[in-house]
């Protein structure tokens, strides 16, 4: 990291030494010039340049079509009924990018990126004294050729597949593609192209991309098309008297559900009207919010409903609301537990502690009194002897 930094603080001072040095010779100089580029209609293109000076020069973009009497035009951030985006910033040098949408034959031609930092350059009666420099490249718009897509469904397979069917550059490979992810490539340089799936169409419906590589690159789509696979994001949920409740259920299958709705058993379709219910959609999801959850009125099954353009589908949540006290359920069972084992204890001890106690008419101690009188006895005989 420090090594990436010291590299982009030495290109910047290169970049500040050039500009002291273009302003020095009072000239602009191009760092990045715009490169030609092929593109189909309906695609979009992207031209990028980047200038050097001091003071740091303007950039303009102009354009020349391929009309031999059409002369070079003057470019604008919004021109081509908007379809023209252009974007410049200047600090310590002057970039800009113009890009254009949805594209045209009549966007075929020469568009020429140019720079100038002298004050004059814009002035309507003076003449600049140093000429604005220029660079320039072609951008050639080819008709898009026409692709046939496919979908054919047999024997627990789907089979995807597109077909150019008409003149095309030339096709160097092909690729399948699935959410940004590479499912099928190859190096064969058909016009056609198939991909193949197990399952039903239900378990892999979504949008699929067929990639022609040719000099533009050709794309078609083949879309799997299904009714709403809707399903509840937990089948069980539990929830306290009092607290908000939130039932969620989702669809991941393609197209998105454009109609969500919710029902209770028993009581019918819920919306937001009522006050207590709370309904947020989207196209693949759906959240219910109960507020200030009630035993009595709000325990019960729940249904939702996703529709598409191609039919609707449903999924059940069972919700179960609980006393606030059923937190202190399990406390008050272990408190029972304990007082229950302490009686218990008492009550044994309490029983055998007589049956321990020792009887004091036991004729367990007279050996002993014997044993010390005899011994007092002999002590006293042998005083006597001496």
């Amino acid at each position: 990291m420090a090594a990436g930094a010291a590299g982009t603080r030495a290109v910047l001072a290169l970049l500040v030494l050039c500009s002291m040095a273009a302003g020095a010779a009072g000239t602009t100089g191009f760092i990045k010039s715009p490169l030609s580029q092929k593109r189909l209609t309906q695609d979009s293109v992207e031209l990028y340049c980047e200038a050097i000076g001091n003071p740091i020069p303007e950039i303009q973009w102009w354009f020349e079509g391929n009309d031999p009497n059409e002369t070079y035009a003057q470019l604008w951030d919004g021109a081509r009924q908007d379809r023209v985006k252009i974007n410049a910033t200047y600090n310590l040098h002057s970039t800009s990018t113009i890009s254009i949408a949805n594209l045209t034959g009549d966007d075929s031609g020469m568009y020429e990126c140019r720079a100038s930092n002298d004050p004059d350059r814009n002035h309507l009666s003076k003449s600049p004294k140093v000429k604005w420099i220029r660079s320039q490249a072609n951008v050639f718009v080819i008709e898009r050729p026409e692709i046939a897509t496919g979908l054919a469904e047999a024997s627990g397979k789907l089979t995807l597949s597109c077909n150019i069917s008409g003149p095309h550059p030339t096709v160097t490979g092909h690729k399948w593609i699935h959410k940004e992810k590479v499912l099928q490539e190859d190096s064969s340089p058909a016009a056609f192209t198939s991909y193949t799936i197990e399952g039903k169409m239900e378990e892999h419906s979504g949008v699929y991309e067929c990639v022609f590589e040719a000099n533009p690159q050709i794309k078609g789509q083949v879309n799997i098309s299904v009714p709403p696979q809707v399903t509840a994001y937990k089948k069980s949920e539990h929830g306290n008297e009092g607290d908000t409740g939130v039932l969620t259920c989702k669809n991941p299958s393609f197209p998105a559900v454009t109609t969500w709705s919710w029902h209770k058993s028993g009581q019918g379709r819920l919306d937001n009207a009522s006050g207590r219910y709370i309904i947020k959609s989207s196209g693949n999801k759906t959240e219910l919010r109960i507020l200030k959850l009630d035993i009595e009125q709000d325990t019960g099954d729940y249904f939702c409903n996703g529709t598409n353009s191609l039919g609707t589908g449903d999924a059940t949540v069972n919700l179960r609301v609980r006393s606030r006290l059923a937190a202190l359920w399990p406390f008050l069972g272990i408190v029972a537990e304990v007082l229950v084992l302490v009686t218990i204890i008492f009550i044994y001890e309490k029983r055998r502690k007589p049956d321990e106690v020792p009887d004091d008419d036991d004729g367990g101690s007279a050996p002993l009194k014997s044993n010390a009188t005899n011994h007092k006895d002999k002590n006293v005989r042998q005083r006597n002897a001496n």
